[in-house]
């Protein structure tokens, strides 16, 4: 009676969420191997993304069996990243991205939020989900020092200050883009140092 109860209290997780805290692949890369059946859970081949494990099934990538690493020390990275990449795994108009850059061993590496293609500057990495999802929702402050082509006006300042929502944002974006409207949160602007603070929105 009491294993079947200490069975019962054991932890279940999603799948992928087991492979990425214990293998080298990223949520979405092992999504992609349970999708392909390259995984198996007890012996058996397992496609369905929505299944969950316990540290006591035996789960197999091909031949290689993954098990819990209690001991693993998870790691924050720090990129300066340069103007002229993007904080993403690919690009489909085939642009340089980050890891590019970084050494092949942060390849599964998860960014704490993103700069944009022609920005630059500090970006945190880190290869547990937990913290980055922790560093994403925390009071963390995100300054920004931009550049302004032209005056800023009042209309800009105030859609900089209020946020500012684009109903139709297809005007000159990429062809083969999903993106039809776009939502700016506000922002707190210190135009004495043209730097902008954002704050962090809540879950």
């Amino acid at each position: 009676m009491k294993k079947k109860i200490e069975e019962t209290q054991e932890e279940l997780v999603r799948l992928n969420k087991f492979l990425s805290h214990n293998s080298n692949y990223s949520r979405r890369e092992a999504d992609k191997l349970i999708e392909e059946g390259r995984v198996k859970v007890n012996g058996k081949v397992v496609t369905n993304l929505a299944t969950k494990v316990s540290n006591s099934d035996e789960v197999h990538i091909g031949k290689k069996f993954i098990r819990e690493d209690k001991n693993k020390i998870s790691t924050v990275i720090v990129y300066n990243k340069p103007k002229g990449e993007i904080v993403s795994k690919k690009d489909p108009q085939g642009r340089k991205t980050i890891y590019d850059s970084l050494d092949h061993k942060y390849k599964h590496f998860l960014s704490v939020g993103r700069l944009d293609y022609a920005s630059e500057g500090l970006l945190l990495l880190s290869d547990s989900v937990e913290i980055v999802d922790a560093l994403m929702h925390s009071d963390l402050e995100r300054v920004y020092k931009i550049k302004v082509n032209g005056v800023i006006t009042k209309p800009v300042e105030q859609a900089m200050q209020n946020g500012l929502e684009i109903e139709d944002a297809t005007g000159g974006a990429f062809k083969t883009t999903k993106i039809k409207s776009i939502i700016f949160s506000k922002s707190t602007i210190n135009l004495f140092d043209n730097s902008i603070v954002q704050p962090t929105e809540k879950a």
